[in-house]
């Protein structure tokens, strides 16, 4: 009688995961930061060169001259940059003070606590955060022209408001529902209220989050042109809508530098601020993406 002889089944070999292409990375990430930065580049070049060379298409600066920023902040032709400017601090500064007010209460009980219609409620933000801005300004227009709000602050402040607010509840959320549940349990433990638990132990550790959110918040306020265009007078007008209105000395000609001028001294500093706060903005944006 002849034994069988059996062969073992072969063992699978796993595939070691390829290196990722390092230069196809950077080329990509240089691709895309050039995609994003030249015109702003181009606008600094046209805000800084001489206006009879205003449509030289020479890549690099010439015939230098500060006269369009003199010109972008002077008030001979009505223009009026440095009150807008003002009038868009305020607006946003409210704003972004307000929607993190509610959106850090919102974001805490989203999710630290248990309660009925909780997935109702996030679905409502969820919702809210995708409604078109445009649908809302004829009746908008017609609500504050009604109570007689039309070229106010506050009808400026409150659309932004219900714009800026599911950021900061979504970016909250997030980042409270990784803090350790442990810390709050503690505090309780120890005789503090919840509310006490809320304010001395959460809000210190979420400082990094709401601190990004307000930058976020701040900066899509500012940026925000739509609404403002027809909700607003030349008194409380934004920067968005200055610049966008801006008239030269001649009405049949565009005073293109001086409004690259302007255009380069109200945003240079915004990117100063990303440029400054990039890791926490980006540790923000990404904090619950992934689970331990």
């Amino acid at each position: 009688m002849s034994a069988t002889t059996g062969t073992a089944p072969a063992t699978p070999r796993l595939r070691k995961p390829r290196p990722a292409n390092g230069w196809g990375t950077y080329l990509s990430g240089l691709i895309i930061v050039l995609w994003c930065l030249l015109p702003f580049y181009w606008m600094m070049v046209v805000a800084f060169r001489d206006v009879r060379f205003t449509f030289d298409t020479t890549p690099w600066p010439t015939h230098l001259t500060l006269d369009n920023f003199a010109a972008a902040l002077s008030t001979d032709a009505g223009n009026n940059l440095l009150a807008s400017i003002a009038n868009s601090l305020i607006i946003s500064g409210v704003t972004t003070a307000t929607a993190v007010l509610l959106g850090i209460t919102v974001a805490y009980a989203l999710a630290r606590l248990q309660f009925r219609g909780k997935s109702f409620v996030t679905g409502v933000i969820l919702a809210a955060s995708m409604f078109p801005g445009v649908a809302l300004v004829t009746p908008l227009f017609q609500l504050f022209t009604d109570i007689g709000w039309l070229g106010t602050y506050q009808a400026l402040i409150i659309p932004n408001i219900s714009f800026a607010l599911p950021l900061t509840i979504y970016t909250l959320t997030a980042f409270l529902h990784d803090l350790p549940w442990e810390l709050e349990e503690a505090a309780l433990v120890d005789g503090a209220t919840r509310g006490q638990a809320f304010t001395k132990v959460i809000l210190p550790l979420a400082a990094p989050a709401v601190f990004t959110t307000a930058i976020l918040a701040f900066i899509a306020t500012w940026n925000e042109y739509l609404l403002a265009s027809q909700l607003s007078r030349p008194n409380v007008e934004p920067v968005t809508v200055a610049i966008a209105r801006f008239s030269g000395a001649n009405p049949y000609i565009q005073p293109y530098a001086a409004i690259m001028a302007a255009g380069t001294i109200v945003t240079v500093p915004l990117v100063i601020m990303v440029l400054i706060f990039q890791r926490r903005i980006v540790a923000g944006l990404t904090a619950g993406g992934v689970k331990s």
